[in-house]
């Protein structure tokens, strides 16, 4: 398949790879970008004929191969998934990897039991980002009460303006509790932090509640007892967007369409063009950036 690249985004990993930091990338020279949303040129599959609007996540795309700041990629057709049909490219490209993890945090939920009903709020930590944005709205717009863990209090307007009944610091997360155990506040979280925080959110949860993990922001270190596991039934929920099944593709983002009020992503979005992205790079790893800037490839 070729592809001709109208927008891709910036994450925390593309500031990585743009800084020359990390070992994300091992071969250089390399093109960053870890998605992108585009129309097909080109194809030798079925699936996808000329002028198909397209969008493409994971696959190490921008790591291991050349992402979505190229204008063109040659990928194949099982990494592509077809842009549903109220969905433009640029709106493909606001919600990207980060709109798709968070679709599939909430789906993992959902299969283990989450329902607008259950007693708690939904706890989303990292709320001020791309993930966590992003989850805040989807949850918000389905029904669930929201709980949103922020460490900056300029961002709290922004995240009741995105259905966040509560505001939680970061503070509060950061300081463990007194016991193994503390009172049952959350029905299911998305953690976007992991480090101390996820530990600590475990003994919150309600009975049989289910916590998403979706990034480690704060460190790979998991400190935590058994305790919520044995005594309240837990369930410890991995995401990961990068090589899920193709099924859960095809699910999540028609979901995506239909339950994310595609007109938030105005609230949570800034479009730059390529030049921009050096400067950007700097901000996002500083933790200045909000929400989700996406790069439109050919401004």
């Amino acid at each position: 398949m070729l592809v001709r690249i109208a927008y891709s985004d910036l994450n925390y990993k593309d500031g990585l790879v743009v800084k020359g930091l990390g070992k994300l990338v091992r071969s250089y020279p390399h093109i960053p970008g870890i998605d992108f949303s585009g129309t097909v040129e080109a194809s030798a599959s079925p699936k996808f004929k000329p002028g198909d609007h397209v969008i493409l996540t994971g696959w190490r795309v921008g790591e291991v191969h050349w992402g979505g700041y190229a204008g063109r990629a040659r990928v194949k057709a099982d990494w592509l998934v077809p842009l549903p049909a109220n969905m433009s490219l640029r709106q493909a490209m606001a919600i990207g990897t980060a709109g798709f993890t968070a679709m599939l945090a909430v789906m993992s939920l959902e299969e283990h039991g989450l329902k607008p009903e259950n007693k708690g709020e939904v706890l989303v930590t990292g709320a001020d980002g791309g993930v966590g944005s992003i989850a805040v709205a989807l949850l918000a717009n389905v029904g669930y009460r929201v709980a949103a863990v922020t460490g900056r209090v300029d961002q709290h307007d922004y995240l009741r303006g995105l259905g966040a009944a509560t505001i939680v610091t970061r503070n509060e997360l950061e300081t463990p509790p007194k016991g193994p155990l503390g009172a049952e506040r959350w029905s299911g979280a998305i953690d976007n932090v992991g480090g101390v925080i996820l530990g600590n959110l475990l003994g919150s949860l309600c009975y049989w509640g289910s916590c998403a993990s979706v990034g480690n922001a704060a460190g790979i270190k998991f400190e935590a007892t058994v305790i919520p596991f044995l005594l309240r039934g837990i369930n410890l929920l991995g995401i990961d967007s990068a090589t899920c099944p193709y099924e859960q593709r095809m699910l999540a983002w028609p979901r995506l369409a239909s339950e994310l009020p595609l007109d938030k992503l105005e609230e949570i979005t800034r479009v730059v063009p390529l030049s921009a992205v050096p400067a950007e790079a700097d901000l996002i790893l500083k933790g200045q950036v909000r929400g989700r800037t996406v790069i439109d490839v050919g401004a």
